[in-house]
């Protein structure tokens, strides 16, 4: 491929948009109830604060569109947006809106960030499509790098970042990809469970105001495997499917279990060992009855299964001190779990947990590839609305085609968000007009069909 002739170039057409993916899901995010929603709910005050209504949409869009700075919020100005949208606001108003927040007004947008969720599903019924079977509430957290001296609540966190740590909640089905339902920014040397419980509590109420009634498995990493994770599931209704650290008492009940009671199993695609540093194809699976958390009173003890994966090592090593041969020529991997699924498919099911993995990596390839602000609560902000951008273009891909409901962020941004158009003016209604054989025009008119479908009437 290459340019047939000379090409000259001028930034003069008023009435270009680069981004027309905007115009349905904006539209969407209108139907879901974010403008009303954040006029009614985000009481910023002073001129900062004032038309939260055009202001957090306006965020939520450049997001959608890609921004993941205040700067590029400039994107929303260019060509023929104004004719498109109304409420446009310039970068650095937005930065002086977010920067004026305080920590009960991001409370304030984290409610409208759960009511918008549930607005999201009750427009887009696919959007958690199998949930009246079963869901997962999948739970982590991950350090996000910033750089200088000036940065609110920044310290070196877990994995020795210098940076704040952003925590998240995501709900998922086996036929819906995951959607964000609470999220909490933090110091950078918080420890990983640090208020999990409130956020697990938080968001299992948002899933079930969602639409989700099938039966709830609250998934997470070693890092939460406390007391209170596993009570704030059931206390919320929900199953827990946790990985149990190797402390004396997961180690004990893995050298009682039989070595007849071992199943092996082989992996249709081979699976990734973070420990090992190795794909593997092939394990062995056992489970044992097992009671945690006994240095606690004895009304805390929780008792469930201990389903457990051992893998050969490639270097076995001496044995460790008071524990078995087969601790030095196997490596373990427990999961603590009361779900009522056989023992292979709670195993399946808790390495299912990877998908939030996803979710970090979509959201650090977006609104969170920067944390723009040295204010920590306008950071705290900036990461709720990105959640809020991630549920819209979840959303809006789901509208589109069953592909785009499960691609990534950066597949339906460039697919539907990132459009070209041209805009004409013809009896006073504005028309679009897009390339002509855009590979992907079918799934923008489904997206763009149902996001002004009754009873919103188109509107700009």
């Amino acid at each position: 491929m290459r340019v047939s002739h000379k090409v000259s170039t001028d930034f003069d057409d008023p009435n270009l948009v680069s981004v027309a993916g905007l115009v349905p899901t904006m539209a969407l995010a209108r139907r879901a109830g974010l403008h009303d929603l954040a006029g009614q709910r985000v009481k910023v005050p002073g001129d900062a604060g004032a038309n939260a209504a055009m202001k957090v949409p306006a965020l939520v869009a450049g997001m959608v569109a890609g921004a993941d700075s205040i700067d590029d919020m400039d994107l929303l100005r260019h060509g023929g947006m104004g004719k498109v949208f109304a409420g446009l606001r310039a970068p650095s108003t937005l930065g002086t809106h977010l920067r004026a927040y305080t920590h009960g007004h991001v409370r304030q947008l984290d409610s409208v960030a759960a009511a918008v969720l549930v607005g999201l599903a009750g427009e887009v019924p696919d959007l958690l499509k199998g949930s009246e079977e079963v869901a997962y509430l999948d739970v982590d957290d991950t350090m996000r790098q910033t750089h200088g001296y000036q940065k609110q609540g920044v310290a070196y966190g877990y994995n020795k970042t210098k940076g704040l740590n952003a925590q998240l909640a995501a709900v998922s089905t086996p036929l819906a990809a995951p959607v964000i339902a609470a999220t909490r920014l933090r110091r950078g040397n918080v420890s990983s469970p640090h208020g999990a419980k409130s956020l697990i509590t938080e968001a299992l109420g948002t899933a079930r105001r969602a639409g989700v009634s099938g039966q709830i498995t609250v998934r997470a990493d070693s890092a939460y495997y406390t007391h209170a994770v596993v009570a704030a599931a059931s206390r919320g209704g929900a199953r827990f499917s946790v990985t149990a650290r190797m402390d004396p008492a997961v180690v004990a009940a893995i050298s009682r279990i039989p070595e007849t009671d071992w199943v092996g199993i082989k992996y249709p695609a081979a699976i990734w060992d973070p420990d090992e540093q190795r794909w593997i194809s092939d394990a062995e699976v056992a489970e044992v009855p097992f009671v945690a958390f006994t240095s606690r009173r004895k009304a805390e003890h929780v008792t469930a299964r201990l389903i457990v994966r051992r893998v050969k090592r490639l270097n076995p090593r001496s044995v460790p001190a008071g524990q078995g041969e087969m601790f030095a020529a196997y490596r373990h991997h427990a999961v603590f779990t009361d779900t009522e699924l056989a023992m292979l498919e709670a195993e399946a099911s808790h390495r299912d947990h990877a998908i939030i993995e996803q979710v970090i990596a979509d959201l650090k390839d977006g609104p969170l590839a920067h944390l723009p602000s040295g204010v920590f609560t306008a950071n705290s902000a900036w990461t709720v609305l990105a959640a809020i951008a991630f549920n819209l273009t979840r959303a809006a891909g789901t509208l589109a085609s069953t592909r785009h409901a499960r691609a990534r962020t950066a597949t339906i941004r460039k697919h539907l968000i990132t459009v070209p158009a041209r805009l004409a003016t013809s009896a006073r209604r504005l028309r679009l007009h897009l390339p002509k054989d855009w590979p992907w025009e079918h799934p923008w008119r489904a997206l763009n069909d149902a996001a002004f479908a009754p009873p919103l009437a188109p509107a700009a």
